[in-house]
């Protein structure tokens, strides 16, 4: 278990946290910020691309706090239908809905006199805020179909891969739950920021993976380091370690060659632009996929529904603000009944109240 080491409190000690890669300087600010908010209460609202190590820091503050020998739950907010996320979250009542045969306790009460960690907090809908706001300000809760309150002491720790201030001002999320999150703000920053960083990482993920391969993968030839601390990474930490791993599969020998890594690393190219820059749609289509699969969590068994539900809500999204709200020339211009697209704002936490 991690445990801050300093007496005083005042000034957390310097240096990486255990079980965290780096020393940059802007990582240094992210391991002092995390030892000083841990011996704390706060809430905490971890800000960051996907992949830069959000539940990583989330499990640090966990276990450099007072609760670190209570429970750490995680519960990634993106995953999940609206209804089936309430349910996850407070539990539920039997007869609550079709399915519920028994009575099911949700993630809050599991994380009692702990921490519970909401990824994604940006995915919720509007009417779930509503209820997650409630938990933070008064510490209590209904079950799914249930009428007796629950009280329950537990820390929340909320990440987002969205600046929630642009959120906030689309409407898309609650300004008054953004500022009951965001006591502590943490900005983890992307891997591009910290290229320093990378050969410290490759050299971690190479180790990892040699004993989980029985490998002996230890030398990089230096044009392919190069081209690694080169690339632009944005899948971050996530993405390298999915490199590495498949490098230390494939090579033949005891070193990382250029022939294998993927073309996008090879080549060298930029892809800071993404995916506002030019392109055919085919391409940018092939692009958005190699991404979203080489970002995944390798537990993630959902792939395709995350995938294919975030192209479609922002696809909506854009489509109803250039028709000014008006959800029958949005429908219309998607090619879909407005029916389809009431359905589709629902599912996705958009119905906002847009004319009609």
């Amino acid at each position: 278990m991690l445990r801050s080491s300093d007496p005083d409190g005042d000034h957390p000690p310097a240096g990486p946290l255990t079980g965290l890669i780096g020393g940059s300087p802007a990582m240094l600010d992210v391991y002092a910020t995390t030892r000083r908010v841990a011996a704390s209460n706060a809430s905490v609202l971890l800000l960051g691309e996907t992949g830069t190590g959000k539940e990583l820091i989330a499990k640090a503050i966990h276990e450099l706090s007072p609760r670190g020998s209570g429970p750490f739950v995680r519960v990634n907010c993106g995953a999940l239908s609206e209804s089936l996320l309430e349910s996850e979250l407070f539990g539920h009542v039997r007869g609550a809905f079709t399915g519920a045969v028994a009575n099911r306790a949700g993630r809050f009460e599991a994380a009692h006199t702990g921490t519970i960690f909401l990824d994604e907090i940006n995915s919720t809908t509007p009417k779930l805020q509503v209820k997650l706001l409630r938990v933070l300000q008064e510490r209590e809760f209904e079950r799914v179909g249930d009428t007796e309150t629950i009280r329950v002491d537990t820390r929340v720790i909320a990440a987002s891969n969205r600046d929630l201030l642009d959120e906030v001002a689309k409407e898309a999320f609650r300004e008054d739950l953004y500022y009951r999150l965001n006591v502590v703000p943490i900005v983890l920053p992307p891997l591009r920021a910290r290229r320093d960083d990378i050969p410290l990482l490759i050299a971690h993920f190479l180790e990892f993976y040699n004993e989980q391969n029985d490998r002996y993968v230890v030398h990089i030839q230096k044009d392919a380091l190069e081209a690694l601390v080169r690339y632009h990474w944005p899948g971050n930490v996530r993405e390298l370690q999915n490199v590495v791993e498949r490098c230390v599969v494939m090579a033949p020998g005891d070193e990382i060659t250029c022939d294998l890594l993927p073309p996008t690393i090879r080549g060298g190219r930029d892809t800071s632009a993404m995916p506002g820059r030019g392109g055919d749609l085919d391409s940018l289509a092939r692009e958005l996929v190699e991404q979203g699969v080489a970002t995944a969590p390798a537990d993630d068994d959902n792939l395709f529904d995350r995938v294919v539900s975030r192209v479609e809500r922002e696809l909506i999204a854009q489509m109803l603000a250039a028709c000014g709200g008006v959800q029958l020339k949005a429908a219309a211009r998607l090619g879909i009944n407005r029916n389809t697209l009431r359905k589709k704002l629902l599912e996705h936490g958009l119905d906002e109240g847009e004319s009609p």
